[in-house]
Protein backbone atom coordinates (compact mmCIF):
# COMPACT_ATOMS: atom_id res chain seq x y z
CA UNK A 1 0.00 0.00 0.00
CA UNK A 2 1.12 3.93 -1.11
CA UNK A 3 1.45 5.80 1.82
CA UNK A 4 0.21 8.65 0.78
CA UNK A 5 0.48 13.06 2.31
CA UNK A 6 -2.23 12.00 4.21
CA UNK A 7 -3.68 8.70 5.18
CA UNK A 8 -5.46 7.84 7.58
CA UNK A 9 -3.92 4.36 7.49
CA UNK A 10 -0.96 6.28 8.52
CA UNK A 11 -2.71 7.74 11.54
CA UNK A 12 -3.77 3.99 12.36
CA UNK A 13 -0.13 2.76 12.46
CA UNK A 14 0.84 6.03 14.48
CA UNK A 15 -2.28 5.33 16.83
CA UNK A 16 -1.61 1.41 17.05
CA UNK A 17 2.04 1.95 17.86
CA UNK A 18 1.18 5.03 20.65
CA UNK A 19 -1.57 3.06 22.51
CA UNK A 20 0.24 -0.53 22.36
CA UNK A 21 3.57 1.58 23.87
CA UNK A 22 1.46 2.34 26.35
CA UNK A 23 0.23 -0.79 27.57
CA UNK A 24 3.81 -2.05 28.53
CA UNK A 25 5.02 1.34 29.71
CA UNK A 26 1.75 1.50 32.39
CA UNK A 27 3.76 -1.61 34.26
CA UNK A 28 6.43 0.49 34.10
CA UNK A 29 4.63 3.72 35.34
CA UNK A 30 2.67 1.52 38.12
CA UNK A 31 6.05 -0.12 39.17
CA UNK A 32 7.57 4.20 39.55
CA UNK A 33 10.19 3.51 37.30
CA UNK A 34 11.70 6.64 35.43
CA UNK A 35 10.47 5.78 31.99
CA UNK A 36 6.95 4.81 32.61
CA UNK A 37 3.81 5.82 30.44
CA UNK A 38 4.73 8.63 28.15
CA UNK A 39 8.66 7.26 27.83
CA UNK A 40 7.42 3.80 26.51
CA UNK A 41 4.43 5.72 24.21
CA UNK A 42 7.27 8.55 22.72
CA UNK A 43 9.83 5.63 21.49
CA UNK A 44 6.63 3.36 19.96
CA UNK A 45 6.07 6.25 18.48
CA UNK A 46 9.43 7.11 17.12
CA UNK A 47 9.89 3.61 15.87
CA UNK A 48 6.76 3.72 13.84
CA UNK A 49 7.14 7.27 12.68
CA UNK A 50 10.71 6.68 11.27
CA UNK A 51 9.83 2.97 9.91
CA UNK A 52 6.65 5.38 7.85
CA UNK A 53 9.12 7.76 6.95
CA UNK A 54 11.55 5.43 5.44
CA UNK A 55 8.62 3.82 3.65
CA UNK A 56 7.58 7.33 2.14
CA UNK A 57 10.86 7.94 0.66
CA UNK A 58 10.57 5.55 -2.10
CA UNK A 59 6.87 5.91 -3.49
CA UNK A 60 5.24 2.83 -4.62
CA UNK A 61 7.54 0.11 -2.89
CA UNK A 62 6.09 -1.04 0.56
CA UNK A 63 9.83 -1.75 1.88
CA UNK A 64 13.23 -1.36 0.49
CA UNK A 65 15.59 -2.79 3.16
CA UNK A 66 13.55 -3.92 5.93
CA UNK A 67 16.64 -5.09 7.64
CA UNK A 68 18.35 -1.27 7.65
CA UNK A 69 15.05 0.38 9.22
CA UNK A 70 14.84 -2.43 11.86
CA UNK A 71 18.91 -2.25 12.74
CA UNK A 72 18.61 1.39 12.56
CA UNK A 73 15.94 1.49 15.02
CA UNK A 74 16.84 -1.46 17.31
CA UNK A 75 20.34 0.54 17.59
CA UNK A 76 19.19 3.85 18.18
CA UNK A 77 16.42 2.53 20.69
CA UNK A 78 19.60 -0.16 21.84
CA UNK A 79 21.38 3.31 23.46
CA UNK A 80 18.35 4.53 24.84
CA UNK A 81 18.23 1.69 26.74
CA UNK A 82 21.44 1.37 27.88
CA UNK A 83 21.24 4.84 29.20
CA UNK A 84 18.38 3.42 31.57
CA UNK A 85 20.21 0.80 33.09
CA UNK A 86 22.35 2.29 36.67
CA UNK A 87 24.71 0.35 38.79
CA UNK A 88 24.73 1.64 42.06
CA UNK A 89 26.04 -0.04 45.69
CA UNK A 90 26.82 -3.02 43.67
CA UNK A 91 23.66 -3.62 42.00
CA UNK A 92 22.30 -3.03 38.31
CA UNK A 93 19.03 -1.35 38.42
CA UNK A 94 16.93 -0.40 35.09
CA UNK A 95 17.42 -3.84 33.03
CA UNK A 96 13.62 -4.80 32.69
CA UNK A 97 12.85 -0.76 31.85
CA UNK A 98 15.86 -1.05 29.43
CA UNK A 99 14.14 -4.57 27.70
CA UNK A 100 10.96 -2.96 27.83
CA UNK A 101 12.28 0.52 25.56
CA UNK A 102 13.86 -2.54 23.65
CA UNK A 103 10.51 -4.50 22.48
CA UNK A 104 8.42 -0.91 22.19
CA UNK A 105 10.57 0.01 19.44
CA UNK A 106 10.41 -3.47 18.04
CA UNK A 107 6.22 -3.02 18.74
CA UNK A 108 6.57 0.89 16.98
CA UNK A 109 8.45 -0.75 13.93
CA UNK A 110 5.41 -3.61 13.47
CA UNK A 111 2.86 -0.98 13.86
CA UNK A 112 4.73 1.40 10.95
CA UNK A 113 4.62 -1.65 8.58
CA UNK A 114 1.46 -2.65 9.45
CA UNK A 115 2.05 -5.96 10.75
CA UNK A 116 -0.72 -5.56 13.49
CA UNK A 117 -1.09 -9.29 14.36
CA UNK A 118 2.84 -8.71 15.13
CA UNK A 119 2.61 -5.66 17.45
CA UNK A 120 -0.42 -6.92 19.58
CA UNK A 121 1.07 -10.43 20.05
CA UNK A 122 4.15 -9.10 21.35
CA UNK A 123 2.37 -6.28 23.28
CA UNK A 124 0.63 -9.08 24.71
CA UNK A 125 3.41 -11.24 25.22
CA UNK A 126 5.23 -8.09 26.78
CA UNK A 127 2.58 -7.53 29.11
CA UNK A 128 2.29 -10.83 30.54
CA UNK A 129 5.97 -11.07 30.74
CA UNK A 130 5.97 -7.68 32.91
CA UNK A 131 2.73 -8.64 35.05
CA UNK A 132 3.20 -12.19 36.33
CA UNK A 133 6.26 -13.03 36.47
CA UNK A 134 7.19 -9.28 37.86
CA UNK A 135 4.39 -11.06 41.12
CA UNK A 136 7.24 -13.90 40.54
CA UNK A 137 9.84 -12.06 40.97
CA UNK A 138 8.84 -9.77 43.93
CA UNK A 139 7.42 -13.01 45.91
CA UNK A 140 10.96 -14.54 45.68
CA UNK A 141 13.10 -11.34 46.39
CA UNK A 142 10.55 -11.15 49.66
CA UNK A 143 11.37 -15.00 50.51
CA UNK A 144 15.14 -14.43 49.64
CA UNK A 145 15.07 -10.94 52.28
CA UNK A 146 13.29 -13.20 55.03
CA UNK A 147 15.84 -15.78 54.71
CA UNK A 148 19.08 -13.34 54.74
CA UNK A 149 17.49 -12.10 57.85
CA UNK A 150 17.08 -15.57 59.48
CA UNK A 151 20.33 -16.35 58.81
CA UNK A 152 21.26 -12.87 60.12
CA UNK A 153 19.31 -13.62 63.75
CA UNK A 154 20.52 -16.42 63.87
CA UNK A 155 24.65 -16.03 63.60
CA UNK A 156 23.59 -12.88 66.05
CA UNK A 157 21.72 -15.40 68.29
CA UNK A 158 23.97 -16.22 71.81
CA UNK A 159 25.22 -20.27 71.25
CA UNK A 160 24.67 -22.56 74.50
CA UNK A 161 27.98 -22.94 76.46
CA UNK A 162 29.50 -26.21 75.08
CA UNK A 163 29.91 -27.59 79.07
CA UNK A 164 26.72 -26.57 80.93
CA UNK A 165 24.30 -25.86 78.41
CA UNK A 166 23.86 -22.50 79.04
CA UNK A 167 23.03 -19.58 77.25
CA UNK A 168 25.90 -17.41 76.56
CA UNK A 169 26.55 -13.85 74.74
CA UNK A 170 28.60 -14.26 71.76
CA UNK A 171 31.99 -13.33 72.37
CA UNK A 172 33.01 -9.65 71.62
CA UNK A 173 36.50 -10.56 70.06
Amino acid sequence: MELSEFSWEIVWRLLCAVGLGGVIGLDREIAGKAAGLRTHMMVALGAAAFTLAALKLIPGVSISDPARIITGVATGIGFLGAGSIMKGGGEVEGITTAAGIWVVGSVGVACGVGAYMLAFSTTLLAALILVILGRVERISRKRRMRREQHRKLVAADPAPDQVTGNWVPPSMG
